[in-house]
């Protein structure tokens, strides 16, 4: 029988934040028919023993592992592929998204009727980073927002709640996972955005700098604008 929630991880050289984290859901989900799948994406250090480690005591942990590095986006994908209930929620692997705040989101979901929301994107109101990086990250949103007009403030949240369907008919791309509430919107679906906390990173070091978050993925922006002008949502298909 599937669980009624996978929680998906994707984890890059995070020995040190896999077990704690683990836990951190565990006690969050309490419960909850869970499973949580880590994607480990190449990593050169000790990630994979930790994961087998965290995986002795929480039987719901899965782990998945590319043989090469691919990026965040792949290892979301794989994820997300190979998950086995109707909603997935992501989590960044750094410890810096809280677990607690899953239940937020699927409080958000379950909060009335279905009206065709797919996708609850996790809001940093306080984030909890250096001033370089909360500036680069409020400057790529402001552009993002701006030119794909995505109403959605904080793209670049890793904490979120997504229909796993619905995310399995996007395009796939590398960085897909910065624009997810644009390509969601694009097949006709609607995103909500829930104020979530944010947290200093305790261990283990960023994978990424100012150049990163801020310039590499401008071209990608101009390619989702294109998919986004060029599909229409709405259709409907019958057998006869």
């Amino acid at each position: 029988m599937n669980p009624e929630l996978s929680i998906v991880i994707p984890v890059c050289n995070e020995a040190a934040n896999v077990g704690p984290l683990t836990a951190e859901i565990t006690q969050a989900l309490a419960g909850r028919d869970i499973e949580v799948l880590f994607v480990d994406d190449g990593s050169t250090d000790d990630t994979l023993a930790a994961l087998r480690q965290a995986r002795i005591t929480q039987p719901a942990l899965r782990i998945l592992r590319h043989s090469t590095r691919s990026g965040q986006s792949a290892a979301l994908c794989t994820g997300m592929r190979l998950a086995r209930a109707p909603w997935v929620a992501t989590l960044d692997g750094d410890g810096q998204n809280d677990p607690a705040d899953i239940p937020r989101l699927i409080a958000a979901r379950d909060l009335g009727p279905d009206t065709g929301v797919r996708l609850y994107m996790g809001h940093r109101t306080q984030r909890r980073d250096t001033w370089l990086r909360r500036l680069s990250s409020r400057v790529a949103n402001g552009v993002r927002s701006r030119m794909l007009r995505d109403a959605t403030p904080d793209t670049g949240c890793g904490i979120k709640l997504v229909h796993r369907e619905t995310f399995m008919e996007l395009p796939r791309f590398d960085h897909m996972h910065r624009f997810l509430p644009a390509l969601v919107q694009r097949q006709g679906a609607r995103v909500v955005s829930v104020p979530v906390h944010h947290r200093e990173r305790q261990r283990g070091t960023s994978k990424y700098g100012l150049f990163d978050r801020l310039w590499v993925g401008i071209v990608d922006l101009f390619g989702v604008m294109w998919l986004a002008r060029r599909y229409r949502a709405g259709m409907t298909v019958s057998e006869e």
